[in-house]
Parts: C-alpha cells; structure tokens; sequence
C-alpha cells in the first residue's frame, strides 16, 4: 500500500487539486490518466465489486479510486450484505497469479512418491537457515503422506549477497537439487556453486507480496499461512479451505 500512496503524490502533481473530471472520452479517459498518474498499467485499473469505485492494483498493492479520478481510498473492501473479503479475494488472485507467472519449474518440488498422487499443492517461501523452515522440511514425508506436495521458493531473509542467499543458490545450482536442499536444512555443508538462478527473483517476489518471516505457505486458492503449520494443521487448513471454495462457488451458481 505503501507504494500506491507515493504514488498519489504523483497523482496530485499531475492534476491539480485532486480534481479529474471525466472528459468527453468518459471513463476511459480517466482510466488512462490513472494509469499513467499512477504508474500502473491500464490494465491494473478496474472497476471495483462496489459501484462507483475502481480497483488499483500496484505492484500487488491494492486500492480504490472514485470513477471520476478524484479520490482514493485504502483499506478493506467487504459486501456488508454477504460478508465477502473483496481485497481479500482479490489478493488471492493476485498472488495466485504471481505464483503461476514464476513458474512450478522455478520451484524445488517434494511431492508424494508414485504411486501416491497429491490432493493439494502449495508453495512454501523458505530461508535455509531459519529454525521453522528445518522444522518444516524434516517433516516432508508426513505431509506428503497426507498428500500435500510442497514447492519450494526461496526467501534468505538476510537479504540478497549473504551466507542464507549464497546457500540457497548453492542448493539450486546443486546436481541434485532435493538432495542438496535436504542436506542444507539439516545444516550441512554442500559445495558452493555458481550458475543462473531464479533466487533474487523468489526474494523479489516475496517482498512484493508481503513476505516478511519464513516459512510462508501459501494454499492452492491464494490465501496465506503466516508461520510453520504440523502436518496434520496444514491437511485441516486445506480441508476447510477446500470446502470453503466449493461454498463459495455454489453461492456464485444460478439456480437451476
């Protein structure tokens, strides 16, 4: 959110007194002139669930703007009648969305050996060397005995250039990546390697969506585990979302 509020300084040297009336080109004037106020693309600009409103979304920031440009609101959007988490939901798709855009093949994979397949999927941001990210993989075979596959991405905490982050490179650039990672969570030493990875990246990515302590798990709709969650914490966690979803979409089916 931060940055969308920088952002709005902008916005006000740009137009004035905070006044941007839709022109004769109507909405999609204002739009444009958003966009370009607030340095996001156009189609990061959208109307929003609530009438009367458009949804900003600025480096997986989010925000409302009145129709007519002039102001901005922060904070939670939620239907008073339905009890639904608007930004929430939006949030959700974001961050699935940056997920699927860094790709499964930029993640380290442990998931339930053949002839076991997995029932849920998530996405783990995970330092080395943090105590709960150790406690967390020594206990992979338990989760994936539930059948939860977890994807690794990487998050040193310490920031890019340190001892976690040339760890995790080392880990990625190992021949045998799960081997490596394994031993590197048990603290053992693995051979220093060099070559393209997509550890800055992961980091990156991490600080854009909010990451702010490992582990971080993230679940197959989007929603978010702050922290380190039992095997048998996390198969309930992604029970219940599941049959949240499956509410959700019922409501959202026209009858009949």
């Amino acid at each position: 959110m931060k940055r969308i509020l920088l952002a709005v300084c902008g916005l006000a040297l740009a137009f004035g007194a905070g006044v941007l009336a839709a022109d004769d080109a109507g909405a999609a004037a204002v739009k444009d002139k958003l966009a370009k106020a607030l340095g996001v693309a156009p189609e990061n600009i959208r109307p929003a669930a609530a009438p009367g409103l458009l949804e900003v979304i600025r480096d997986h920031d989010f925000a409302y703007v009145t129709a007519d440009g002039k102001w901005l609101l922060r904070g939670e959007l939620i239907n008073v009648d339905t009890g639904e988490h608007v930004t929430e939901n939006s949030r959700r798709a974001d961050r699935l969305a940056a997920l699927k855009q860094l790709g499964a093949a930029n993640l380290i994979e442990f998931a339930p050996a053949p002839p076991a397949v997995a029932r849920y999927t998530v996405t783990v941001f995970t330092d080395i060397d943090c105590p709960y990210c150790r406690k967390l993989h020594s206990q992979i075979a338990d989760y994936n005995a539930r059948g939860i596959a977890v994807r690794y991405a990487f998050f040193p905490r310490t920031g890019l250039n340190t001892p976690s982050y040339d760890k995790a490179v080392s880990v990625w650039c190992a021949d045998d990546r799960r081997k490596a990672f394994t031993l590197a969570k048990r603290g053992e030493p693995i051979p220093r390697k060099l070559c393209d990875n997509p550890v800055a990246r992961e980091f990156q990515l991490g600080v854009e969506l909010g990451v702010q302590g490992t582990p971080m798990i993230y679940l197959p709709d989007g929603d978010v585990i702050p922290g380190y969650a039992t095997p048998d914490d996390l198969l309930a966690a992604l029970q219940e979302n599941e049959q949240q979803t499956k509410t959700a979409a019922a409501a959202l089916k026209p009858p009949g």
